[in-house]
């Protein structure tokens, strides 16, 4: 009689957008073909009354869920949880989330990267000192610097002059921008797998044309250019080839994530990189987002499921780095 092949349980407990989105039907029949059963955990039970489960996959937040985790944990030792809250809060700062690449210790050649030169602004006085800035030059990003994932944490705006300024928020991150040809590169990791993706971002500011434009936009209006005097912008993309874009190198890119995996202790992330245009090898790391839009990815099902195989069975050999 052949032996019953052992089956693994992954508990997921995931705000309904982020369930809708990530837990699609093909995910789960693929998984549960493969002996991964994807298990949604009732929220509206204590987390310690349910399972057994080998995994708890999880993008919830506060303190309520966070002592539910530690008693799972507690009560079932040999639980992985992907990934730890406290790993996870890294990255709800913009200054501690950027840090960390500062950090990196990762062999630089041909290739070399980086974070843009940035600060962070806590009150609205310090906006209209003009020492503030410091080294900083314009034009800026402004980013609220609190990225929790809520409308807020997105609202963010291109800075072209000091009035602009005036505009924003605190605290908020005022984030030097480069040019980097309207291509951002989103690489995508899940355990040791390193994913790069290549999109449009905000068209290159010459500094003609830093002098013409006003104060700031906001991002959503970037991203819909509606306005007669922004036309030029329209074509800017309309111009832009995508795919003529060269990508980064992938062993380049594998360290970096495998140096960020590590030193962040996170399994599933990913992280925005743009490719300065006057260094033409230099690279920049701009944002990391935990558990991001993995059904976006290309052939996603397989990519999950063999990262929870792979951490279910490095789990039974006691390996789980």
């Amino acid at each position: 009689m052949a032996e019953l092949r052992r089956r693994y349980a992954i508990g997921y407990a995931l705000a309904p957008k982020k369930q809708h989105s990530f837990i699609q039907p093909s995910l789960v029949e693929l998984a549960r073909g493969r002996g991964v059963d994807l298990v949604p955990i009732d929220l509206g039970r204590p987390l310690a009354e349910q399972g057994p489960f080998d995994c708890i996959l999880h993008k919830l937040y506060g303190e309520s869920w966070k002592a539910q985790l530690r008693e799972y944990t507690e009560r079932n030792p040999g639980v992985v949880v992907l990934d730890p809250p406290e790993a996870i809060e890294r990255l709800h700062n913009r200054i501690s989330m950027l840090q960390v690449v500062s950090e990196l210790r990762v062999p630089q050649e041909r290739e070399t990267f980086g974070i843009p030169k940035q600060i962070v602004i806590y009150d609205q006085f310090a906006l209209s000192d003009a020492g503030t800035l410091g080294a900083l030059r314009f034009p800026l990003i402004a980013k609220p610097l609190v990225a929790d994932g809520s409308a807020k944490s997105h609202k963010m705006a291109l800075v072209h002059h000091r009035d602009g300024l005036l505009k924003q928020k605190p605290p908020v991150v005022l984030q030097e921008f480069v040019n980097h040809g309207g291509v951002i590169f989103k690489v995508y990791v899940v355990g040791d797998y390193v994913k790069c993706v290549k999109r449009k971002s905000l068209p290159d500011v010459s500094e003609e044309k830093l002098e013409c434009l006003e104060g700031s936009v906001s991002f959503s209006q970037v991203s819909n250019l509606t306005a007669a005097e922004d036309r030029e912008e329209d074509k800017y993309y309309e111009t832009m080839h995508l795919d003529e874009a060269e990508m980064p190198p992938l062993s380049f890119i594998t360290e970096i994530a495998r140096g960020l995996r590590q030193a962040m202790n996170l399994h599933l992330f990913n992280f925005d990189m743009i490719r300065d245009t006057k260094v033409g090898n230099r690279y920049l790391v701009i944002d990391i987002n935990y558990f991001p839009g993995y059904a976006k990815m290309p052939c996603y099902e397989a990519v999950l499921t063999d990262f929870f195989l792979d951490i279910a069975h490095k789990k039974s050999n006691d390996q789980l780095d």
